[in-house]
């Protein structure tokens, strides 16, 4: 069956994502990324793996009762897309924390051949090459850094709660105290999630953007409706984050892809709820 078109928030020659496919995988890639020469990166769609029923076809979630053998040739599938290893893949632990993890080589198969001694972990540091950081989504936003100048890359989740509190500078500041990251010199990118025409929200929501970004932004990151809820922009609140930790503005990269909009390429909870695999992000430093 030939598949829908996907539908995209901004009409642009040069996106800032693009959707690819090989060996049968279609996912989705930031060119910024490329550009650096650093990285193999990726973000999954539902396109090109062996899960079915609800998990069609690409699911990474263990925990979601999907047959453990199909997810990881789900895994072993993107694996070849990376050029990298199963074996060599470490996985985060999300809770909608603000915690970040400095990945070493003793970690290598963590969460999918190893089982993980760490719990609450939703962002990912290392500057070892060959290990591929791996998170975890279904509308929450995935920020992913590469630190050219000192070769270190981040992976991070953030959700609303993730984005309040100020997930991608929790992240910077991570990688600066390990390996002497300056905002400055980062390449940043704010991945497929939930736009603002789909997040609505509670007023209890708005309040927490409303009590933790300046005033300045408030007309650009959240608006009320007639019904009481609000709608908010995520994408936008990552934007200013990233850009107030020192990143500069053209170096940090916004998705056009909005999960919630696009449920037959991607697995999104606002339509699907607990009955639905995860997208998985990936990040390695190559060898």
């Amino acid at each position: 069956m030939e598949q829908q078109a996907w539908i995209r928030k901004r009409n642009s020659n040069h996106p800032e994502i693009e959707i690819r496919e090989k060996n049968g995988v279609t996912y989705l890639a930031f060119p910024a990324l490329d550009e650096t020469g650093l990285v193999s990166h990726a973000f999954s769609t539902r396109h090109g793996g062996v899960s079915e029923g609800v998990f069609s076809t690409m699911n990474f979630s263990f925990t979601r009762n999907d047959d453990p053998a199909y997810v990881m040739e789900n895994y072993r599938r993107m694996a070849s897309i990376l050029g990298t290893d199963v074996d060599r893949m470490v996985l985060s632990y999300q809770t909608h924390t603000t915690n970040v993890r400095t990945v070493t080589e003793a970690d290598a198969g963590k969460g999918i051949g190893k089982e993980r001694d760490y719990q609450d972990v939703d962002g990912l540091i290392t500057n070892i090459p060959g290990i591929t950081l791996v998170t975890f989504y279904a509308d929450c936003v995935p920020l992913y850094f590469v630190d050219p100048v000192h070769k270190a890359i981040g992976l991070s989740h953030s959700g609303w709660r993730g984005t309040v509190h100020r997930m991608g500078k929790a992240t910077l500041e991570a990688m600066n105290r390990e390996y002497g990251t300056d905002p400055v010199d980062v390449v940043a990118c704010i991945g497929p999630s939930i736009c603002q025409d789909c997040f609505e929200v509670g007023p209890e929501v708005a309040e927490e953007f409303a009590g933790n970004f300046a005033k300045k932004y408030h007309a650009e990151l959240f608006y009320r409706k007639e019904n009481g809820k609000y709608q908010v922009d995520l994408w936008r609140a990552n934007q200013i984050i990233l850009n107030e930790a020192g990143i500069p503005k053209d170096q940090i990269h916004t998705t056009d892809i909005c999960t919630r909009c696009n449920p037959e390429h991607l697995f999104s909870h606002r339509i699907m709820g607990t009955e639905r695999g995860n997208l998985a992000a990936f990040l390695v430093l190559k060898e």
